[in-house]
């Protein structure tokens, strides 16, 4: 148990690194579309360039920070019956949904996205605009690095899992647990 404590661990530090990095992806994607906004607002020029580079930036910036929030648990849930579940019954129904769900879903599309982005650059694939970006595979590689990303942090939440749920006491206590919080409870929070 203690060496499955140690790999989870070892990727969560991947994963948290991969995205804390990313994240400063929305600094330039927030300089390229105020750039955009304004020279198309006050000086009429259009660029497909920068809407392209909105995108792409866009695309990186999700793909790789899905796997982060995915082990803060800080993603969108549909909580219907979780919600009314005890703590060790959501993490059986997080178990069965790491190994039923997110680590074959991520293995099936990455092996997909890898044939996807080597098909777009055998073909050279660029913009469909006449003055957009070229290179378009760079952006489809973002698929299969992000997937993988997600992959880990679905094999880190299983691996926490089994130790939250097989576990000593001892390592139980090291697993970080977020607080769960209703979006009613998150409007709590602001000001009144």
């Amino acid at each position: 148990m203690r060496q499955l404590f140690r790999i989870q661990e070892f990727l969560a530090r991947i994963v948290l690194g991969v995205g804390k990095l990313s994240a400063w992806l929305s600094i330039p994607l927030m300089v390229v579309i105020i750039f955009d906004v304004v020279t198309r607002r006050f000086f009429v020029l259009g660029s497909t360039k920068l809407q392209e580079a909105e995108w792409h930036l866009h695309a990186v910036l999700f793909l790789l920070c899905i796997g982060f929030c995915y082990i803060e648990d800080a993603h969108v849930r549909i909580d219907l019956l979780r919600e009314r579940l005890s703590t060790r019954a959501r993490d059986w129904v997080e178990f069965f949904g790491c190994i039923i769900f997110v680590i074959p879903y991520c293995l099936i599309v990455t092996y997909f996205a890898e044939e996807f982005v080597e098909r777009s650059w055998a073909v050279g694939e660029a913009s469909d605009s006449a003055t957009g970006l070229p290179y378009r595979w760079a952006i489809k590689a973002g698929l299969p690095v992000g997937l993988f990303v997600l992959l880990l942090s679905g094999i880190t939440v299983l691996l926490r899992k089994i130790i939250e749920l097989f576990g000593p006491a001892d390592l139980r206590e090291l697993i970080p647990r977020k607080e769960e919080r209703t979006i009613e409870q998150i409007d709590q929070i602001g000001p009144n």
